[in-house]
């Protein structure tokens, strides 16, 4: 018995008919050949935009923080700690001020009345050419907040004015994402000489406020008030607020 053969469709393209048909229209078959890997790539750059595209809608909600309240309430020669304190920077033209000796946002700081001031993604010490403090920070790396118990006596970085002031040490303490645009603490702890030469250990635990709004920048810290180095063991506080 014969088998039916099946018959050709209008929609089905005989084999080579593309080929074909393009020979037909002028386009030479070494022309097509060189145009095939564009095709391809084209095709590729697509799908890596389509993907793109999808990632950046997909952006995660990053922690956020709450500004903690201005209450300068000094602690001495106590070593405190660890403390969480979130700092209102959202202003991008206005340095914010905070003492680690008051734990606390100094709302109108005299000119070694503070110790790190803040300014969006900005960190500065009080120490360098044009401040009074004596102030400088040291990157310890990416390590357990808790092993550092004591700081180095040498490295503190002091801020340096050009154009703006800024403190090569943790000029860079966060990751960016081009596809959520969010900035991201990196898990490094820093050394901080304050303005009156005392120590403190810190790392950033955030950046964002309530609705991602940028600027909050949360520092956990152990401040010692003896002028020692020594940062690590229990301490007197040890609270958030």
């Amino acid at each position: 018995m014969r088998t039916p053969e099946r018959r050709a469709s209008s929609l089905d393209p005989a084999p080579g008919s593309l080929h074909r048909k393009a020979v037909e229209a002028g386009m030479p078959s070494s022309l097509m050949s060189r145009h095939r890997p564009i095709i391809v790539i084209g095709g590729i750059l697509v799908s890596v935009s389509v993907v793109i595209v999808g990632m950046t809608l997909q952006r995660p909600e990053p922690p956020t923080y709450a500004p903690s309240p201005v209450e300068p309430r000094p602690v001495g020669e106590e070593r405190v700690g660890p403390l969480v304190r979130t700092v209102d920077a959202t202003v991008p033209d206005q340095w914010v001020h905070f003492s680690f000796r008051d734990g606390s946002v100094i709302a109108d700081p005299g000119p070694r009345n503070w110790d790190l001031a803040f300014r969006r993604f900005g960190i500065i010490a009080n120490g360098g050419d044009g401040f009074a403090g004596h102030g400088g920070i040291v990157d310890l790396g990416e390590t357990p907040f808790d092993s550092v118990r004591v700081l180095p006596e040498q490295g503190y970085v002091q801020t340096e004015v050009r154009g703006d002031s800024v403190n090569a040490a943790i000029e860079r303490w966060y990751s960016y994402s081009i596809f959520s645009h969010l900035l991201q603490p990196l898990p490094k702890v820093y050394g901080v000489r304050t303005a009156d030469g005392r120590y403190a250990k810190m790392r950033i635990r955030g950046y964002y406020c309530a609705g991602a709004t940028p600027g909050c920048v949360t520092i956990e810290y152990v401040f010692q008030g003896d002028g020692s180095r020594d940062v690590g063991g229990p301490s007197r506080i040890a609270e958030s607020r």
